[in-house]
């Protein structure tokens, strides 16, 4: 009676894995390489990059603050002056002059160079949280495309195994060996394949779509899991280490911690609109006056040119302002609380986050061990019910259920695999670690 083999059935999805491979060897990508060109082009990572350059020229500017400031002024006037009982005066004035003015005293300059400082370094947390989650969403992306292209091909050799046995059966049926529900149930469970193959070839076409966006191009062809799979271990195995590490170098906690600090200046600033300032200013300058009079009159005029220069200092003492700097420094004392519950909450939810991702990669990776305990199960399981259905004491619904079991097993055991390795990533970001160098090391793991 003839029957597909297991061996066979096993090789089928290696075999159309392979054939994938290589027939987009020339244009698979590592994850470094299309991390390298995601940065280039990603419009969220640009524009918080963008965001934070801003942030830098703030910085520079409010460093003006302690600088004096120097301007040139230059002026040209014509007049007419109709005198009675005489002509006409008509006069031509040239002016020009350079002045200065330094900040002597001013009790918001200090602080409000500091908020400028601070906001860079908020800009950088945020730049460096877009770059993790760049990491992130790209390595869900391209392995999301891996595990597509999995169960595409276990449902097209799952599908392919039903139709032989579904052709097993018609033969069986009408040599008079077996019966026509053998093949009903063949048929039933191939139409299912069928339509489980047309899915998986959809939900394909839709990652490939999600990985193509980060680069801006289209056919990106990832690598898969060089063989045999050897997942990395963690750097450690204790969540409390974990989350002290997020705790220290998680940019969400250090930019609440940057903003307690923006608020505690912004009070600093608030206060000193009730002191006085003291301003240094200075001028030098030139004037030249010519017009139509002659001799002594002309003299008596002004008429040449003449030189001035001038220094001072302007002190304002602020008496009252009609509540305006008493209101603006309650309201920046209120903001330091809120930044205080601020800064609370980020460290509460990277505590959570950590834990919940460490806890996660945990569980998947019992979960790779269990898959790759049960694939080793449902093979010998498959074996041994198509050795019963060859002589006879086990039906054909028995080897469709083996074989789609097999089937079945070896796809979640690929999607386990995919997901520890991301899901390792989402820890490392989760605890604030996650780095460009982390994108390497998941890359050496991929087909060279």
């Amino acid at each position: 009676m003839p029957f597909v083999s297991a061996q066979r059935l096993i090789l089928q999805p290696l075999a159309i894995a392979v054939g994938l491979l290589l027939a987009g060897a020339a244009q698979a990508q590592s994850l470094q390489e299309l991390y390298d060109a995601a940065r280039g082009y990603d419009a969220t990572y640009l524009a918080t990059k963008a965001s934070a350059d801003a942030a830098a020229a703030r910085a520079a500017q409010a460093e003006a603050l302690t600088r004096p400031t120097f301007g040139v002024s230059a002026s040209g006037t014509q007049a007419r002056t109709d005198p009675p009982n005489t002509s006409a005066i008509n006069s031509t004035t040239l002016a020009v002059g350079l002045q200065g003015k330094y900040s002597v005293y001013n009790a918001a300059n200090v602080p409000t160079i500091d908020k400028a400082r601070r906001g860079f370094a908020v800009a950088q947390a945020d730049l460096e949280n877009a770059e993790q989650d760049l990491i992130v969403r790209l390595a869900t992306a391209y392995f999301d495309v891996l595990a597509a292209k999995d169960a595409l091909t276990t449902s097209q050799a799952n599908k392919a195994g039903i139709a032989e046995q579904l052709a097993s059966a018609k033969r069986n049926f009408e040599v008079g060996t077996a019966t026509i529900t053998d093949t009903r149930e063949a048929q039933a469970r191939y139409d299912l394949a069928v339509a489980q193959e047309l899915a998986a070839d959809n939900d394909l076409r839709v990652k490939r779509v999600t990985l193509d966006q980060f680069v801006g191009r289209v056919g990106v062809e990832p690598k898969g899991l060089a063989q045999p799979v050897a997942l990395p271990a963690l750097p450690s195995t204790n969540v409390d280490t974990w989350v002290a590490t997020g705790d220290d170098q998680h940019p969400a906690i250090r930019k609440a911690r940057l903003g307690l600090e923006v608020a505690q200046l912004d009070t600093q600033i608030a206060r000193a609109g009730e002191r006085p300032t003291l301003d240094l200013s200075g001028s030098v300058g030139g004037q030249n006056l010519h017009n139509s009079l002659n001799g002594a009159a002309a003299t008596a005029s002004g008429v040449g040119t003449a030189k001035t220069a001038s220094v001072g200092l302007t002190l304002t003492y602020p008496l009252y302002t009609g509540g305006a700097t008493q209101n603006r420094i309650k309201e920046t004392l209120v903001l330091e609380d809120k930044a205080r519950n601020d800064l609370d909450f980020a460290r509460r939810s990277v505590s959570e986050a950590t834990r919940r991702a460490f806890f996660g990669v945990q569980s998947l990776k019992a979960q790779v061990s269990a898959y790759e305990a049960a694939e080793a199960s449902t093979k010998l399981a498959l074996e041994a019910t198509q050795l019963g259905y060859k002589v006879g004491v086990r039906v054909n619904l028995d080897v469709l259920n083996a074989q789609t079991q097999l089937y079945t097993t070896q796809r979640d055991l690929a999607k386990a695999r995919y997901d520890v390795v991301v899901n390792s990533l989402k820890l490392r970001q989760a605890s604030g670690q996650l780095r460009a160098e982390d994108v390497n090391a998941v890359s050496t793991l991929l087909v060279k």
